[in-house]
């Protein structure tokens, strides 16, 4: 079962992916944790939903500032990865205009292409936020939404959604007034349209017209809503990538944004060792195999040599642009604290655990063991390795029990634990910071029992899947934590791993015995 622990309580997109890396859905949620923890605890659904959870093996997440912009970006990334248990449309609707017909008593419609006359705006990535839009503009300013104007005034007249100029209830003048101000809506201008907008309220109020300044009221109202757009979908001709950084001890933690003509569609993480020039020697590398965007939004300048290397490679000027305020800027923040939640999430999972387990030093890389077998026939042994909080299938390992015939877990761990820190030993390789055994009292005593024969001293605990308890060296009782306890999740998290690596490695022996 996948983890939910590394997600932040935050609004944002969440990609479900298999052992494989591919992405199988793509979802939105105002709370990352709580949305992803829902489907673990769900007792019926369609029935696609059971198959997608026995597929699951990871969860990536994007943070975003709104629930509009996980919208939007949820939308882009379905179109990008196409995956599997997503809602895959093949026509084009969403990527459509707003269209501002050229009428005496112009409406705003719907266009799947910029044909026709009249003034077009988009195209707009998500069709939720275009409908929006529409809705919204035709609300707050009653504007007409007949093909046909009729001769007496409609349902939406009687429900204060028109102003029905089909009976002159608006001079055409004050009307087509109100189709300049949506045109500056959906140019952006709402700040200019805002303070015009109060300008006219303050102005009617002086002159005691109080319903006429109610309405300019409610318009400023929901013109404030409004604003809550979304940072993720902005109109380019040209590619742009975001990259910040955080610097922490050791180490540099940088995170890329690929930004394709105004829409977020991939992230990048990257971690290396800190030093004076490492940002401008990651620039150039990972540009040297990367496309390279016409912008590259940074958090301090580069070097003009930089700059000049890269539009050499690329044949065209290439600007590295640091913003100090503006949209830019906000995506930049955005970046930020993505590399917080995915990369200082984890050194908070470790702390915790070294302090639960009153461990000298961090668990940066810690190893996990398991064994499974069919009634005894095909044992075998798994070995799966974290490094600073995040699994590191570089270094799994899989082991074929060879002096133990039958059910018995306590000797094939004492023969998997023999042979890896034999070989470790013997090649000087470093050791782990934490071993867990996927098992009771029995597998741990015996796993002590083969470190102790190599001289080998490493903290090591269990965890016996029953009651999900913790057992210590030396400690006659086990240690129980809270079955909310984030600690206890990222020790099962890690146990669940090992013993999926075991159970992929024994159903391939089995298969092999079949086909022999």
């Amino acid at each position: 079962m996948f983890t939910v622990d590394h997600l932040p309580h935050r609004p944002g997109c969440y990609l479900f992916k298999n052992t494989k890396g591919i992405i199988l859905y793509v979802g939105k949620a105002k709370d990352l944790q709580k949305r992803v923890l829902s489907y673990q605890h769900q007792k019926e659904g369609d029935w696609k939903t059971p198959t997608l959870i026995d597929q699951i093996n990871h969860v990536d997440f994007i943070v975003t500032d709104t629930e509009i912009e996980a919208l939007v970006l949820e939308n882009t990334l379905i179109k990008k990865h196409q995956p599997k248990y997503n809602v895959r449309l093949k026509d084009a609707k969403g990527y459509s205009y707003i269209q501002i017909t050229d009428e005496p008593y112009p409406r705003i419609l719907i266009s799947h292409q910029k044909q026709g006359k009249g003034v077009f705006f988009g195209p707009f990535v998500s069709g939720a936020e275009r409908a929006y839009i529409i809705q919204f503009l035709q609300k707050t300013f009653h504007l007409r939404t007949c093909k046909r104007m009729p001769k007496k005034p409609c349902l939406r007249f009687h429900i204060n959604l028109c102003d029905a100029p089909c009976i002159n209830n608006i001079t055409k003048k004050e009307y087509l007034r109100n189709i300049k101000t949506c045109k500056q809506i959906l140019r952006g201008h709402i700040d200019s349209v805002l303070l015009n907008l109060k300008e006219e309220m303050k102005e009617l109020s002086d002159q005691q017209r109080f319903e006429a300044a109610l309405i300019k009221k409610n318009q400023i109202f929901a013109l404030d809503h409004l604003k809550e757009r979304q940072n993720m979908q902005r109109e380019k001709k040209y590619n742009e990538d975001i990259i910040n950084f955080t610097v922490d001890k050791e180490s540099i933690y940088v995170m890329i944004f690929n930004i394709y003509k105004g829409t977020l569609a991939n992230k990048q993480e990257f971690m290396f060792y800190a030093s004076k020039d490492a940002f401008e020697e990651f620039i150039i590398q990972y540009y040297t195999e990367n496309p390279i965007p016409k912008e590259i939004i940074i958090p301090h300048p580069v070097s003009q040599s930089v700059q000049i290397y890269l539009s050499s490679i690329s044949n065209r000027k290439i600007k590295c642009h640091v913003p100090i305020k503006g949209e830019k800027k906000q995506l930049l923040d955005l970046v930020e604290k993505n590399i917080e939640i995915a990369f200082f999430a984890n050194t908070k999972k470790l702390s915790a655990l070294q302090q639960k387990l009153r461990l000298h030093e961090s668990p940066m890389v810690i190893e996990c063991f398991d064994i499974s077998h069919l009634s005894g026939t095909s044992m075998v042994g798994s070995m799966v390795q974290f490094r600073n909080g995040k699994s590191d299938k570089n270094n799994y390992r899989r082991f074929r029990i060879r002096t133990v015939h039958g059910i018995d877990d306590v000797s094939a761990i004492g023969e998997v634990i023999r042979r890896r820190y034999q070989r470790l030993l013997k090649e000087k390789q470093l050791f782990p910071n934490l071993i867990i055994i996927d098992g009771g009292k029995g597998q741990l005593n015996r796993a002590i029992h083969e470190l102790d024969e190599l001289g080998i001293v490493i903290p090591i605990i269990s965890i016996a899947k029953k009651f999900e308890e913790i057992y210590l060296p030396g400690k006659s009782m086990p240690l129980q934590l809270q079955k909310k306890d984030k600690t206890l999740h990222f020790i099962q998290e890690i146990r669940d791993e090992a013993h999926r690596f075991a159970i992929s490695y024994n159903k391939l022996l089995r298969k092999k015995e079949m086909i022999k």
